[in-house]
């Protein structure tokens, strides 16, 4: 039975047994609940075909892309501050601890009023999604540091500049890039909400819209293309992580969790 345990042979076997069974609740709920492979394959080739579902993709994708940039940009430095400045995480982790609770769905009325119906409120509401994350990840990460090596660093006559950047940056690097990484998730969670109820293109578009006509195949074919898209951002700052680094013991951490 090694053969079981080799990763392409229980990977395929997951995802047989998966497809059986979404065949099998397709024949008993009937097509117009939930669908089968084949007629969500026949939705998602309708869609390829006219041209919507690859737009709808890159629209999603570039504003969870630059969201999720801008956000986690912003975050690492405030985290860096908070964690070695006392002063500032004192006030700052009360505030942190209140409003990382409120989902960003809760705040997309008010993006909305803030910052119109185009893409600024959505691209806001992702680095909301992602900057908190970030933020409490960094700040976990300094506070982390063994203070021999501050003292080390000190006694050698090194700033508080260098010692940031060559001490504490790269000792705070595996928690920052979890951080980011967990982002990524939170903010494909939150596009697709916002998409949802202030848009009229994007994958949560799709989704939503899709009941007005009452196709649960394009709702499959919505929800398997998220599926798709955060697999391959997943795996790709996996791939960065492994190649770019791993001198700061990202591999040992994030990566082979994920």
């Amino acid at each position: 039975m090694k053969w079981i345990e080799r990763k392409w042979v229980s990977v395929s076997i997951l995802w047989v047994a998966a497809i059986l069974l979404w065949q099998l609740g397709a024949l008993i709920y009937g097509p117009d609940v939930i669908p089968g492979p084949w007629r969500t394959l026949q939705g998602g080739r309708e869609l390829v075909m006219d041209g919507t579902l690859m737009q709808y993709i890159g629209i999603s994708f570039i504003r969870v892309l630059v969201g999720w940039t801008l956000g986690s940009l912003l975050a690492i430095p405030v985290g860096l501050a908070i964690g070695r400045v006392r002063l500032l995480r004192i006030f700052a982790e009360p505030f942190l601890n209140f409003i990382r609770f409120i989902p960003p769905i809760a705040f997309i009325t008010l993006f909305l009023v803030w910052f119109g119906i185009g893409e600024q409120s959505k691209i806001a509401l992702i680095m909301y999604a992602t900057f908190f994350i970030v933020v409490l990840n960094t700040l976990t990460g300094v506070l982390a540091m063994e203070e021999d090596k501050l003292r080390s660093a000190r006694s050698m006559g090194a700033s508080e500049w260098q010692i940031l950047l060559h001490v504490i940056i790269p000792a705070t690097t595996p928690y920052i890039y979890t951080g980011v990484r967990l982002a990524m998730g939170t903010s494909y969670m939150a596009i697709i909400g916002a998409e949802m109820i202030a848009s009229n293109e994007g994958v949560g578009y799709l989704i939503w819209n899709s009941r007005l006509f009452f196709r649960t195949d394009w709702i499959f074919v919505g929800l398997f293309c998220l599926g798709f898209m955060g697999f391959f951002t997943d795996r790709l700052f996996g791939w960065f992580g492994r190649k770019v680094l791993y001198r700061y013991g990202v591999v040992g951490s994030a990566v082979r969790r994920g």
